[in-house]
C-alpha cells in the first residue's frame, strides 16, 4: 500500500480540540486527512453512501434541494444508539475506502500522513480491515468538565443536551490506554502550541 510512509491517527472526544491540533499540524506542512470531511463528501447527493442513507432513514432527512440535512440526521443518531450504529455501518466503509485512496495519493518515501478520525478507537477493526495500518495514535485529551463547557459554548446548547452528546460516545478516559501519545488540551491555546511544537520536533 505504501513505502515507508508513517500513518499517525489523531483522535479524541467531542470538543476536545482535534480540529485545532490538526490545524497546527498543517501549519508544519504535513497532510492531514479529515474523516469528517470525507463523511460529508461520501454523503453528498449522487455519491455512494447518499442513497443508502436516504433509503435507511427516510426522505424526511432531506433538505428542499435534496441534500441530506446533517443537523436533523445528527439529532436522530445522537438520541438513539441503534440509529447511530446503522449510520456508521453504512458510511464507515465508504470513508475508509476514500481515506485509503488519499493515503496512496499523498504517500511518499519517508513521508508522514496524519488521519483525523474522531471515532478511531471505536472503529479500529474496520480501519485495519480496510488496509490502513496506523503507526501511532495521538489522543487529544481534556477532562470531561472542560469538554462539557467547551461543547456547550461551541454548539450553543444547554448542559443537558451536551451531557447527552458526551454520553453517546466512548468516554475520553477509556481512550487513554490506546494512545501512543497524549496531547493534553486542558489549558489555553498558547500551552497547546508549545506542546505541539515539541511533539512535532520530536517526530521530524
Amino acid at each position: 500500500m505504501r513505502s515507508s510512509t508513517r500513518l499517525i491517527g489523531i483522535t479524541g472526544g467531542i470538543a476536545t480540540g482535534k480540529s485545532t491540533v490538526s490545524n497546527i499540524i498543517r501549519e508544519f506542512g504535513y497532510m492531514v486527512i479529515d474523516a469528517d470531511d470525507i463523511a460529508r463528501e461520501v454523503m453528498e447527493k449522487g455519491m455512494p453512501a447518499y442513497r443508502q442513507v436516504v433509503n435507511s432513514f427516510g426522505e424526511e432527512i432531506l433538505m428542499p434541494d435534496g441534500s441530506i440535512d446533517r443537523k436533523r440526521l445528527g439529532d436522530i443518531i445522537f438520541n438513539d444508539p441503534k440509529y447511530r450504529k446503522r449510520l456508521n455501518n453504512i458510511v464507515h466503509p465508504h470513508i475508509f475506502m476514500r481515506m485509503k485512496e488519499l493515503i496512496e495519493e499523498y504517500s511518499n518515501e519517508g513521508n508522514i500522513v496524519f488521519l483525523d478520525i474522531p471515532l478511531l478507537i471505536e472503529t479500529m477493526e474496520g480501519i485495519q480491515d480496510s488496509g490502513i495500518p496506523l503507526d501511532e495514535i495521538w489522543l487529544v485529551y481534556t477532562d470531561e468538565s472542560t469538554q462539557l463547557q467547551r461543547l456547550m459554548k461551541r454548539d450553543c446548547i444547554d448542559r443537558s443536551e451536551a451531557i447527552g452528546r458526551l454520553r453517546s460516545q466512548m468516554p475520553i478516559e477509556s481512550k487513554r490506554k490506546y494512545a501512543t501519545r497524549i496531547i493534553d488540551n486542558r489549558g489555553d491555546l498558547d500551552i497547546l502550541n508549545r506542546q505541539m511544537n515539541k511533539l512535532m520536533n520530536d517526530i521530524i
